[in-house]
C-alpha cells in the first residue's frame, strides 16, 4: 500500500473561548481569554499526520482572506501539501466557534464558508490524487455529495477510508457506510448514528455492531479518558488512554484520526495503531488549541520509548 495520505475535508479559523463554565440556553457569562487558531476537522487532521511524519496531501477549499492564508502556512508548517487546495471566489474561509471550560471541555459551532465550495467539480480536477494516495481520510463538514464521491473514488482505486462521522448527522445512508474501512464516532455521534440511548460500554458495543450491520469494515469509538473501542464481526477490544490532565480537548479526536492513518500507513497492525493514536491524542489535551497542540514524531516516540504509553 501507498504510504500517501489523502485528506479531504474542512479548513476553519478557530475562535477559542476559555471560560469557567459552558453557558446554558439564555445564559450570559464572562469569557477569560480569546484566541484566534488555524482549525477545521480536514485541516487539523492533515496537520496532526503531517506532523507525526506523514506523506500528506489535502483537498479542501479557503477564503481569499487574511484566515485562509494562515491556514496554509500552518499546514505548511506541518508538511501538507497544499499545492492542490482551492480558493473560492465569493465565500471566506470558514470559522469555528470553540467554549472551552475548565475542566478542558468544549462546544464548538461551525460556520462553512468556503468548505461549501468544496464540490464534485474541484475534486474531480484533482482526480490524480486518488490514485497516489494510500489511505483518505474524511469527515462531514464539507458537503455530503463530495464525501461519498471521495469514498467512492477511494474504493474504485482499492484506497483504505478513514470516516470521522463529525458533526455526525442525524443518518448516512448505507451507500456510505458500504464505503467506509474505519468510521471513528466519539460516543456522542456514535449515539446519534446508531440510535443508542446510552453510553455504557454494552450499549456502545452494540451501536457498533447496528453499524457494522450496514456495511462499515471496523468500528473504532473514541472515549475521551477511557481509550479507544475498536469493534469488528468477531472481535471487541478497549484499548485503554495514557492517564494524563487534560488543558483542551478541542483536537482530541482530530488528532487521533491523524495518528491512526500515519500509523496504518506505516504498516502497524490495528491494535497497533490505535495504541498509537491514543498516545498521541494524550499529547495534545494537554495543550491547548487545535493544530497548535498537536505533537511532533519525535514527542511521541519519546512519550512511547518511555513506556508512557498507557
Amino acid at each position: 500500500m501507498s504510504k500517501g495520505i489523502l485528506v479531504v475535508g474542512s479548513l476553519n479559523m478557530d475562535m477559542s473561548i476559555s471560560l469557567n463554565s459552558i453557558p446554558a440556553v439564555g445564559e450570559t457569562v464572562l469569557g477569560n481569554d480569546l484566541f484566534y487558531r488555524t482549525g477545521g476537522k480536514g485541516a487539523n487532521q492533515a496537520c496532526a499526520a503531517g506532523r507525526l511524519g506523514g506523506d500528506v496531501r489535502m483537498l479542501g477549499c479557503l477564503g481569499w482572506d487574511e484566515f485562509g492564508d494562515k491556514q496554509i502556512e500552518s499546514l505548511k508548517w506541518a508538511g501538507v501539501d497544499t499545492s492542490c487546495l482551492k480558493k473560492s471566489e465569493n465565500q471566506p474561509t470558514g470559522t469555528a466557534v470553540i467554549y472551552v471550560d475548565s475542566n478542558g471541555d468544549n462546544n464548538i459551532a461551525v460556520v462553512p464558508g468556503a468548505n461549501k465550495d468544496c464540490d464534485l467539480e474541484y475534486l474531480k480536477a484533482q482526480d490524480k490524487l486518488f490514485g497516489w494516495c494510500g489511505l483518505v481520510v474524511l469527515q462531514m463538514e464539507i458537503p455530503y455529495e463530495s464525501v461519498l464521491y471521495a469514498a467512492q473514488r477511494a474504493k474504485e482505486e482499492k484506497k483504505t477510508v478513514i470516516l470521522n462521522p463529525a458533526p455526525a448527522p442525524n443518518e448516512l445512508p448505507d451507500e456510505l457506510y458500504r464505503l467506509v474501512d474505519y468510521l471513528t464516532p466519539n460516543e456522542t455521534e456514535l449515539m446519534k448514528l446508531s440510535g443508542i440511548t446510552d453510553c455504557d460500554m454494552s450499549s456502545m458495543k452494540r451501536g457498533a455492531e447496528l453499524l457494522l450491520d450496514k456495511g462499515v469494515g471496523c468500528v473504532i469509538v473514541t472515549l475521551g479518558d477511557k481509550g479507544a473501542l475498536l469493534v469488528k464481526k468477531g472481535e471487541e477490544y478497549l484499548y485503554p488512554a495514557r492517564k494524563v490532565k487534560p488543558v483542551d480537548t478541542t483536537a482530541a479526536g482530530d488528532c487521533f484520526n491523524g495518528a491512526f492513518a500515519v500509523a496504518l500507513a506505516e504498516g502497524k497492525t490495528e491494535g497497533e495503531a490505535l495504541e498509537f493514536a491514543n498516545t498521541a491524542s494524550s499529547i495534545a489535551v494537554t495543550r491547548k488549541g487545535a493544530q497548535d497542540s498537536l505533537p511532533t514524531r519525535e514527542e511521541l516516540d519519546s512519550c512511547i520509548k518511555k513506556g508512557l504509553a498507557v
